[in-house]
């Protein structure tokens, strides 16, 4: 009895087996895949970011960022007066207008509506839009907004024979990324690899 106790397990004693920690399987990718791959999550955290910023700032300023993105992408030329802030009381539904010519007979209208991420902009509202591009005489708009469009919405704006783009949040803030706006450069990383040129040929 006493051989038997002095071999009996503990209770307190944790298996073997449990301690033992699977070894992670050998990855698949390159060096390179794996290097790309990081950049995208990176970027996807920093456009949640973006958009967490975008919301808690005052309403004026969405309609101020929408218009500095599109300068930035190359609208209005290099003329630094060539976009204007018009939203507000009034506005007949244009919160933003792009000079495309110095004498401003080819202009971009604007609508910029800041939305929490699971209220949609609906067919409505583009409709309402496209109203306002007529009374300006205009036939071509941008809608931006950070949540997302409906299916109408996305509908109405194909079918529509004014030209209106429309930018959901994800797209928004991935133009903000590749233009430098609101996020800039923190790391350059040089990836190198054999120079073919430089060797001789075997």
């Amino acid at each position: 009895m006493e051989f038997r106790e002095r071999n009996r397990p503990s209770r307190n004693t944790t298996p073997v087996q449990s301690l033992v920690v699977a070894a992670a399987p050998p990855s698949t990718q390159t060096p390179d895949e794996v290097l790309r791959d990081t950049v995208g999550q990176i970027e996807t955290a920093l456009s949640r970011e973006l958009l967490d910023r975008i919301l808690a700032a005052p309403p004026a300023f969405f309609e101020k960022l929408v218009v500095a993105l599109l300068l930035s992408m190359g609208y209005g030329g290099s003329r630094q007066d060539a976009g204007q802030i018009v939203g507000g009381s009034g506005d007949g539904g244009i919160d933003g207008i792009i000079d495309q010519d110095a004498l401003g007979l080819d202009r971009v209208y604007i609508q910029a509506k800041r939305y929490a991420a699971d209220s949609g902009v609906s067919e409505p509202e583009i409709r309402a839009f496209s109203g306002s591009l007529g009374a300006a005489k205009a036939n071509k708009g941008i809608f931006v907004t950070t949540s997302y469009f409906t299916q109408p919405a996305q509908g109405f704006a194909e079918r529509h024979p004014f030209r209106i783009v429309l930018i959901d949040g994800k797209q928004l803030t991935a133009l903000m990324i590749r233009h430098n706006v609101g996020a800039r450069i923190d790391e350059t990383l040089y990836l190198k690899k054999i120079d073919e040129d430089f060797f001789p040929d075997e």
